[in-house]
C-alpha cells in the first residue's frame, strides 16, 4: 500500500518519446536516483552527532522540568503544549515551503546537506518510509540544538526562584523543541502505511500529529499547498487566507524568482 504514493497527481508532462521507464516515479526515477546518491557519509556524521547531542539534552531538561513541576502550573503548562503545538506546526509549515519552493541543490553547503532531500521527496515520496531514525530525524535534531543548550545553560546558572517564575515559558519552550525534534519522524508515520504502532495510528486519527490522509493533499503536484507537517492543524486556515500564495507572490514580485522551480527541474530528469 505504501508503494501507491509513488505516483503523485498531477505529474509534469513528458515528451512523447521518453520510454515508460522514465515515466516512473519513485525510486526509479532518474531524479530521485541522482539526489539519493547525493547522501553522503559527512552527511551521515552530521547526523549521528546531531541525534545523540539532541536526546541526551532532551533527557537532561526533561529531569529539570519534572523536577520543578507543580501541581499550580498545570492550566499554564497545558497551554504552552498547545501553543507548542501550534507554533511548531507554523514553523513545519515554513520551513517546509521555503525549501520546497526556493532553492537549489546547488548550492554550497545547504543545497546538498538540506534541500536535496525535499526534492527527492517528491519524485520519491516514500524514499522516507526507508530511512533510519538517524537520517529521518539528524537536521531536525541539529535545528533544535540552540534551544535545548539555551534551556540547559538556565538550569545550571538561575536560581531556583527564577526558574520558578520562567517555568510556564520554558514548558511552552520545550513542547515546541519536542514537535520540531519530531516532525520529520510524523511526517515519515504519515507515509507509512503498514507496521505502524497502534499508538500512531491513534493519534494520527485523532488528528493529534500529521495523518495520512491529511498530508496527501500536499503530495498533489505542484506540491503547492498544505505545507504544515507536524500536526497539519493550520493547513486549512492557511489554505483558506491563501498565505503560501500571497508570499510566494511577495518574493517573486521583487526577487524575479520562479517558485518550485528547482523542483520541477527534478522532477523532469529522465537520464
Amino acid at each position: 500500500m505504501a508503494g501507491a504514493e509513488d505516483a503523485p497527481g498531477r505529474q509534469p508532462e513528458l515528451d512523447e518519446d521518453e520510454t515508460a521507464e522514465s515515466r516512473r516515479w519513485g525510486a526509479q526515477h532518474a531524479g530521485a536516483r541522482e539526489l539519493a546518491a547525493l547522501y553522503s557519509p559527512g552527511k551521515r556524521l552530521q547526523e549521528w552527532c546531531s541525534v545523540v547531542l539532541c536526546f541526551s539534552l532532551i533527557a537532561h531538561n526533561s529531569v529539570h522540568l519534572l523536577l520543578l513541576a507543580r501541581w499550580e502550573h498545570t492550566p499554564l503548562v497545558i497551554l504552552g503544549v498547545v501553543a507548542g503545538a501550534l507554533v511548531a506546526d507554523f514553523l513545519s509549515g515554513l520551513v517546509h515551503w521555503g525549501a520546497d519552493t526556493w532553492g537549489s541543490v546547488d548550492l554550497p553547503i545547504v543545497g546538498k546537506a538540506f534541500i536535496r532531500p525535499f526534492r527527492e521527496h517528491h519524485i520519491d515520496p516514500t524514499a522516507i518510509t526507508r530511512h533510519d531514525f538517524i537520517e529521518t530525524n539528524g537536521d531536525n535534531c541539529l535545528v533544535t540544538l540552540l534551544p535545548l543548550l539555551n534551556m540547559a545553560y538556565k538550569f545550571q546558572t538561575q536560581s531556583p526562584e527564577t526558574l520558578e517564575q520562567l517555568y510556564p515559558w520554558e514548558c511552552f519552550v520545550f513542547c515546541l523543541i519536542i514537535f520540531g525534534t519530531f516532525t520529520n519522524q510524523i511526517h515519515k508515520w504519515s507515509h507509512t502505511y503498514l507496521g505502524l504502532p497502534y499508538w500512531v495510528t491513534v493519534l494520527q486519527d485523532w488528528h493529534v500529529i500529521l495523518p495520512r490522509k491529511h498530508h496527501r493533499i500536499h503530495h498533489v503536484a505542484p506540491h503547492e499547498t498544505y505545507f504544515c507537517i507536524t500536526t497539519g492543524w493550520l493547513n486549512y486556515p492557511l489554505e483558506v487566507v491563501g498565505f503560501w500564495r500571497r508570499l510566494e507572490d511577495l518574493i517573486q514580485g521583487l526577487t524575479g524568482e520562479k517558485p518550485r522551480a528547482d523542483d520541477m527541474k527534478w522532477a523532469q530528469k529522465v537520464k
